[in-house]
């Protein structure tokens, strides 16, 4: 008789996949650390210097688990909202609090709606929990809210996922246009709104907090502007009701006692948020001008990325980013046609872009020696 687990059938059908491969993996495969990070979207600029010591601060009380409430972060977050703490749920990053999210909605079978290409860890916790995913294509460059929204009325979809502004494309829509979207979702129909870039998008891309309105939950990260990505500190906002239903089966000490004093510290820190925005408004504005010197087209963004147009199609892009790894730049693409065309830069200091700008040259120019266009 084979001993074996009896995993569900669902998982059971699943391959072996990860939403994304680590630079720490690419690093041990090659043998070698990358001399620039600057594919997974972190804050190269660093948590807020007040971040730092609160962290040694509180380093002492790393036995204690957190608080499983998060009372003082979510009390300073709605008081920065101008809303309810119990409008808040605190969670390890987007990705945990998506997790979270797709398991109190999505039964095996129910339709599910997303966008070809968007941020991919959504649709691998839909596949988790077996629900059968709908997605629809980008409308050039940015997700297309109006399709979503049809394809949730044609499907009965009880959740649609967007991101607002867009990984990976860096593009986003103004909040009048998300309010047209909310408005349009069907009466039963749930909309995650990641707005994991929000604040380094320009004024009026966040629609106003309704917080009334059961059929949105809006998600914050302090992954990227914050530069916290290595302590997994995200929250979700929505309505009391939807708040309460993740306290059924949310895991209470998901986040740890610094990530919640490191976040508390990094939302006090107004004027370092100033200065990491200027960086990357900087840093957008010298990879687009690398971008274009080396004859690809940058594309407009709103986050801490730029991403860029190859001028091929996917195989071209391919050939780009693998010169890029081989010469120690750490960088990624989007996925689906035809937006693999391209490849995405995360926003680095000037070292970090010079070092970028350097590997872009060389591995293009091989790539035309070898008729690889």
């Amino acid at each position: 008789m084979t001993r074996a687990p009896r995993y569900t059938a669902t998982i059971a059908a699943l391959p072996a996949t990860v939403p994304f491969t680590g630079p720490e993996t690419l690093e041990r495969a090659s043998g070698r650390a990358f001399a620039a990070r600057l594919g997974a979207n972190e804050s190269v600029f660093g948590p807020s210097p007040r971040v730092i010591e609160a962290i040694a601060a509180a380093g002492p009380e790393a036995w204690m688990y957190g608080d499983p409430e998060g009372h003082d972060l979510r009390t300073a977050l709605a008081r920065h909202h101008t809303l309810m703490a119990e409008n808040i749920v605190l969670g390890a990053g987007i990705d945990g609090l998506l997790g979270t999210l797709v398991r109190l909605l999505v039964a095996p079978g129910d339709p599910i709606v997303t966008s070809a290409g968007a941020y991919p860890t959504f649709a691998y916790h839909v596949a988790a929990n077996g629900g059968a995913l709908r997605t629809v294509p980008y409308a050039g460059d940015a997700e297309n809210p109006d399709a979503l929204v049809a394809a949730a009325r044609e499907t009965g979809a009880k959740l649609v996922y967007i991101a607002n502004p867009d990984n990976p494309m860096g593009s986003w829509h103004s909040a009048a246009v998300m309010q047209q979207m909310i408005s349009a979702l069907p009466e039963d129909c749930m909309l995650a709104l990641d707005e994991a870039y929000i604040d380094l998008a320009p004024a009026g891309a966040a629609p106003l907090f309704d917080v009334a309105d059961p059929r949105v939950l809006r998600l914050r990260t302090f992954s990227k502007a914050h530069g916290l990505a290595g302590l997994r500190i995200g929250y979700a906002i929505g309505a009391p009701a939807t708040i309460r239903m993740f306290d059924r089966i949310r895991d209470h000490f998901g986040v740890g006692r610094l990530a919640q004093t490191a976040a508390l510290a990094a939302l006090q820190d107004v004027e370092w948020l100033h200065q990491v925005k200027a960086h990357v408004t900087a840093s957008r504005a010298e990879l687009s001008d690398i971008a274009r010197k080396n004859g690809l087209t940058p594309l407009p963004s709103a986050t801490n990325f730029v991403t860029m147009d190859c001028g091929g199609d996917g195989t071209f892009a391919r050939a780009v980013l693998a010169g890029l790894l081989a010469r120690g730049i750490f960088a990624r693409m989007p996925s689906v046609p035809p937006l693999d065309r391209c490849i995405r830069v995360s926003c680095g200091g000037t070292e970090e872009n010079a070092l970028f700008a350097a590997a872009l040259q060389d591995t293009l120019a091989e790539l035309r020696n070898t008729d690889v266009t």
